[in-house]
């Protein structure tokens, strides 16, 4: 880093992510919509965590505000940092085992199934890529 580059002192942003698995292995990912920071790259399903409540708490509130379901029963997978040029991201990513309700895309949000190998063809934020990473080396 030259000394004309600006150093990052404030906190990551924390956030959680829900890996959600079809029978066949597909994964559920959404589109970030027009707007938005990096809109029109895929990601895996989540969102910020507020101010004192835990990432499992996160991970239940953001799948039921993004897709409207209640998820039974979750697994912490991984620990994710990524720096993004104006901040860092801390991830937490829970693989979703059972969930209630009908996956709904509340948000308006475009929601699609791949597989792993798949997903390498999609712009992925990049925060999510060691996720995918993983997911290829374990088939």
């Amino acid at each position: 880093m030259s000394a004309t580059e600006p150093q990052l002192t404030k906190a990551p942003i924390e956030v959680v992510a829900g890996l959600i698995e079809d029978d066949q292995g597909k994964v559920l990912v959404g589109q970030r919509l027009p707007g938005t920071h990096m809109a029109g790259f895929w990601e895996i399903p989540g969102g910020k965590l507020r101010l004192e409540e835990s990432s499992r708490d996160a991970l239940d509130r953001e799948l039921c505000e993004e897709l409207g379901i209640r998820v039974s029963s979750a697994t912490f997978m991984m620990t994710l940092t990524h720096q993004y040029s104006e901040y860092n991201v801390r991830l937490e990513v829970w693989r979703v085992e059972h969930y209630e309700g009908k996956l709904v895309a509340r948000e308006n949000q475009p929601l699609a199934w791949a597989l792993p190998e798949e997903l390498i063809g999609l712009p992925i934020l990049p925060a999510d890529e060691p996720l995918v990473e993983a997911l290829l080396d374990h088939r």
